[in-house]
């Protein structure tokens, strides 16, 4: 069988080494139906897929590919998708797969339909590579293979991305695992809390404070083509914006606001933020180009617009407001043009969000005392609700635009008033799960796939 290659330089996000993938493609076999999740119509029995543990040469080779296969296997379930099997039931050892084709009638008997294996050596400089194979158990055949090497401290984004690399074989999609995180971490009693920017893995792993604290901060929003954040802060009383870079932790002040309720979003491209701006008694959109500091007015009208969202294309935004007399989404030119209303729903819609792939805004609403998270089609039609609580806020896509994360208060039984977690749901409303944290969290923002 003849393999074609590509070789790709992945730069680490704050490492001074580098991430070298060999991508092989399997040539062509007789025609056979390809094995598939078709995740459009939403998925009610996940894939059986056993991830077998990648073998090593012994020691902390061994046990490196161990971690790998672990944590592989546990992105691919929480994506609810996919349903690893149990490791105890294999009939054939991780040596064995490295060095011959699977027995595929072993592993059909176990009901896999896909097959996972691989290795992990460290070469005399130090330097650590990892192979996977990814095998259709049900047609008998090889489905890709690809092969990484990198600083050992790099072994779980390793992980996430050969992850990434199955969920896209198997449904078609861009997979989301190697991302991260940036939330509020919030703590303390309700009449003296304590919110900070911390940051994380998707999968709640390398968990580390940004802020300490002393200031309150509100809704980072993550830039769609960096690992760079805005978010909003308290300076002597009055909202101040500032400009995060997460891998070097710069820091700059893109300046005062006052009235503003949330962070900037930003343009597509990264060159600009869309604000809401309290001015002269009427709170309107505004852009802001990074590179000029120069701000344009986008909206003029009576009432309260707030919280826009570019679309991916950067052609549009939603916002919110109340101008026709309730709380509503609207949608116009990136230009301020256009505008027209989106939702005609009961109750308060808020904090629209597009979605990257631009065929969905998630938002949150708000009837009587019961919050819900929903998405609707930019044209205003199929408007769903996900999930619905006491309190649900903040929802945040993963850049794939199959899942959304948001935060949820939950009763705390101990007086403090507030007790804040994060959830993660896919868009068909299903796969609800928390996400962990060490502190009660708010706010959060999901990363683009690190560079």
């Amino acid at each position: 069988m003849t393999t074609k290659k590509t070789r790709l330089l992945l730069k680490l996000a704050g490492t001074a080494g580098a991430l070298l993938l060999s991508l092989g493609v399997a040539a062509p076999q007789e025609a056979r139906a390809e094995l598939r999740i078709d995740i459009t119509r939403g998925v009610s029995e996940p894939l059986p897929i056993a991830v077998t543990s990648f073998a090593g040469a012994g020691g902390r080779d061994a046990q490196m590919g161990a971690d790998i296969s672990k944590v592989i296997s546990d992105d691919l379930e929480r994506s609810g998708l996919f349903k690893p099997l149990d490791p105890r039931g294999f009939l054939q050892t991780p040596d064995q797969l490295r060095t011959g084709e699977p027995r595929y009638q072993d592993w059909k008997a176990l009901g896999a339909q896909a097959l996972v294996a691989g290795n992990t050596t460290t070469g005399a400089d130090g330097r650590m590579k990892v192979d996977f194979r990814l095998w259709d158990v049900a047609a008998g055949q090889y489905m890709q293979g690809l092969s990484y090497s990198a600083s050992p401290q790099e072994w779980r984004r390793i992980a996430h991305i050969v992850a990434d690399a199955i969920y896209k074989r198997l449904t078609g999609e861009d997979g989301y695992f190697d991302t991260r995180i940036v939330y509020v971490a919030e703590s303390g009693p309700a009449n003296a809390r304590k919110k900070q920017l911390a940051i994380m893995d998707q999968d709640s792993a390398n968990h580390q404070f940004l802020t300490d604290g002393q200031t309150l901060v509100l809704t980072p929003r993550f830039s769609p083509t960096t690992q760079e954040i805005t978010y909003m802060s308290y300076f002597n009383k009055k909202p101040r914006v500032y400009l995060f870079n997460i891998d070097t932790g710069r820091q700059e002040v893109l300046g005062d606001f006052p009235g503003m309720t949330f962070a900037p979003r930003f343009s597509p491209d990264g060159n600009r933020v869309v604000m809401s701006m309290a001015q002269n008694g009427n709170t309107d959109i505004y852009t802001l180009d990074l590179r000029t500091r120069r701000q344009t007015q986008l909206t003029d009208a009576p009432g309260i617009d707030t919280g826009p969202s570019y679309s991916p294309d950067g052609q549009k935004i939603v916002f919110e407001s109340d101008r026709g007399g309730s709380q509503q989404l609207y949608v116009m030119g990136a230009d301020g043009s256009g505008v027209k209303r989106l939702t005609f729903g009961e109750g308060r819609y808020a904090t629209p969000v597009w979605s990257p792939r631009g065929d969905l805004i998630a938002f949150t609403r708000q009837r009587g005392s019961s919050f819900a998270i929903g998405v609707i089609r930019p044209d205003g039609t199929g408007e769903r609700i996900l999930t619905e609580a006491f309190h649900v806020e903040g929802p945040t896509w993963a850049p794939n635009g199959r899942v959304l994360m948001y935060f949820k208060d939950l009763p705390s039984g101990d007086g403090r008033g507030r007790n804040a977690k994060l959830y993660s749901i896919d868009i068909t409303g299903a796969n609800e799960r928390r996400v962990s944290t060490p502190l009660d969290a708010s706010d959060p923002a999901w990363s683009p796939l690190i560079p």
